[in-house]
């Protein structure tokens, strides 16, 4: 720890996911980013630089090979974690698996993204459900974005006494956008060859009491991923309860198509309207006017920005694992207001 009070945060893996914890991080008052890791030697390394911050590479090798081609890099990974408190591992899926060991060997704090088995932590997080449950803990797995979604919603659904069962079904974008020339697809739909796709189980890592059941397929589009649940209530209730138990989430953003938000577009647009770095949308995005209550049968349809959705929760696992907070709730409403988590409410006049 700084003696400023401040938590050194390393990030290792300048992609999706990196460039916008590390963005994250720079924006919280009580933290301090120690700088990036990365191997590759394209233009992304060098945006991260512009940006100030401080670049290293994945070993002595890549550290040089980047220094080739002119990348002004500080040092190594393992430069980087002498001066961390805590990593957040950004690697591509599995490559964080192999990091692990290194971790625990230099007696660092981790974290890792969904992509990775929740074996190797032991603990999966998503902040208004587990907090407590990371508190002080040596790392843990922030879920991915489909999971996080999942149980930010049910939990929503629970607090409030009106979940029974949940089934989901998740139309997947194929790819990320700056990789769709390469591993898109065209003209087809891909089904996930199993159910229940891997969803529903890791929302299970984080609540084991959720009955839940997904089905994915992937979409020839990159924009988000659009998730149809429904859901059994305990018991009949009226859709202006189901929407104020989702209104008990800060990270759930209740959005209407009579606002003009009918589509994925519609909505990324509005979040660059909102001067949001990389047109993130952290929340949930649940249509409000769409929802349906039938009895004690509950529909709704919501959108998920896979490279945006983790990132708050990565920045309360870090004060989590730091114990620099001890309650959930003074932590997300750090994070939020320091990422303007809110602000689409007052967009649309509903603050």
């Amino acid at each position: 720890m700084n003696p400023n009070g401040k938590t050194r945060v390393a990030v290792n893996g300048y992609g999706v996911i990196g460039k916008r914890v590390a963005e994250a991080v720079a924006r919280q008052d009580d933290m301090e980013l120690a700088g990036v890791a990365d191997v590759a030697t394209d233009w992304r390394p060098r945006m991260a630089t512009q940006k100030g911050f401080r670049l290293f590479g994945g070993s002595a090798e890549h550290m040089q090979t980047m220094r080739d081609v002119g990348l002004a890099v500080e040092g190594t990974l393992d430069d980087l974690l002498d001066a961390a408190d805590l990593v957040v591992d950004c690697t591509p899926k599995r490559v964080a698996a192999r990091n692990v060991e290194l971790y625990r060997q230099r007696g660092i704090k981790f974290i890792l993204q969904g992509g990775e088995k929740h074996e190797l932590t032991g603990h999966s997080f998503v902040a208004e459900v587990n907090y407590a449950g990371a508190l002080d803990r040596d790392s843990t797995r922030v879920v991915s974005c489909n999971t996080t979604s999942t149980v930010r919603t049910l939990a929503a659904l629970k607090r409030a006494g009106l979940l029974r069962r949940a089934r989901g079904t998740l139309l997947r974008r194929a790819t990320d956008p700056w990789e769709s020339h390469e591993g898109g697809i065209m003209n087809t739909l891909v089904p996930e060859p199993e159910i229940p796709s891997h969803q529903g189980p890791d929302a299970q890592s984080v609540d084991p009491d959720l009955d839940v059941v997904t089905m994915a397929v992937k979409v020839p589009q990159t924009l988000a991923h659009l998730h149809y649940w429904s859901v059994q209530m305990n018991r009949r209730a009226s859709k202006e309860e189901v929407l104020d138990a989702f209104r008990s989430s800060s990270r759930i953003a209740l959005i209407r198509l009579e606002a003009g938000l009918t589509a994925l577009n519609t909505v990324k647009e509005l979040m660059a309207d909102l001067g949001r770095p990389h047109d993130n949308l952290y929340e949930v995005a649940l249509w409000a006017d769409m929802l349906k209550v039938e009895g004690d049968e509950l529909f709704y349809a919501y959108m998920v920005d896979n490279q945006a959705i983790v990132i708050p929760e990565t920045i309360d696992a870090i004060r989590a694992l730091t114990g620099s907070i001890r309650e959930s709730g003074s932590s997300i409403a750090k994070t939020d207001a320091a990422l303007g988590i809110g602000l689409i409410a007052d967009a649309l006049g509903q603050g």
